[in-house]
């Protein structure tokens, strides 16, 4: 019992270091961006650029059909419950609850974190491998503005970009799609997700898309920098990377909703 208690200590102690460490790195990498000007601000737009085509234009395809896959099965299958129950003025509230609150932000961000976290990890791992960043510094650059920075502003813009695009082809696709089975009416459907729409969900969406963002490549670039010498640590730091981002994106999606119901639960006098 002791030794498992143990265990778990040094682990929770582990894993707060770790999260020290990489918010060490987004504080450094910004205060590098904002003192250090060797690179040039055009130089940093460029790498931002070129992340956001990387993560956010060229994963289009792959979010369009997950988004018209999901919208169309979640559509028909809560529009043909709703109607058995007798609640189909309930669909746009029960699409909010799930595609804008939920399985949009979770989906877009595992598909980021495959996709482009990934990527990134295994990039800069390759790049110290090489002695590249090496080489950046000696020529004066630093790499946590020239590397990390632009690859964390891109990233987030990406993934609220690209959730945004998820949502809206996930509600308006996949009705279109499931209208040759349902004839619900569009009128309809729109005025029912107006309706269901509030501030409190967009502002839910911002901060799950904006800290998904901010965590997968965050967590990416410090794996990525972690890589020593060898081409060897490449694979298992791009794997670790993965893992760690996958974890902590579920983690704070569901710690993000878990807060948010006790608060409209406080809000109605329940708790």
């Amino acid at each position: 019992m002791f030794i498992y208690i143990d265990k778990m200590g040094r682990l929770l102690t582990s894993n707060i270091q770790y999260i020290i460490r990489v918010l060490l790195m987004i504080y450094l990498s910004i205060r590098a961006t904002l003192l250090d000007q060797h690179q040039g601000l055009r130089t940093i737009i460029g790498v931002v650029s070129a992340q956001i085509y990387f993560t956010g234009w060229q994963a289009l395809p792959l979010i369009s059909v997950l988004a018209l896959a999901s919208g169309s099965i979640t559509i028909l299958q809560s529009s043909s419950e709703l109607s058995l129950l007798g609640g189909s003025g309930m669909i746009g509230n029960l699409l909010v609850v799930i595609m804008v609150r939920e399985v949009g932000p979770l989906l877009t961000a595992l598909v980021v974190v495959a996709r482009s976290g990934s990527a990134v990890a295994t990039e800069i791992g390759n790049m110290r491998a090489n002695r590249e960043i090496e080489a950046l510094e000696s020529i004066g650059i630093n790499p946590l503005s020239f590397i990390v920075f632009p690859r964390i502003v891109g990233g987030v813009i990406s993934v609220i970009c690209l959730c945004f695009y998820f949502v809206v082809i996930a509600l308006i696709g996949g009705f279109l799609l499931t209208r040759i089975i349902d004839e619900m009416p569009l009128n309809f459907y729109l005025d029912s997700l107006v309706q269901a729409l509030s501030k409190e969900d967009f502002f839910l969406f911002l901060i799950k898309t904006g800290f998904s963002g901010t965590i997968i490549f965050s967590i990416s670039c410090y794996q990525g920098l972690a890589v020593k010498r060898s081409h060897h640590e490449v694979p298992q730091v791009t794997t670790k990377a993965v893992v760690d981002s996958i974890v902590a994106v579920t983690l704070f999606n569901m710690s993000v909703t878990v807060l948010f119901y006790i608060q409209q639960l406080i809000m109605l006098g329940d708790v």
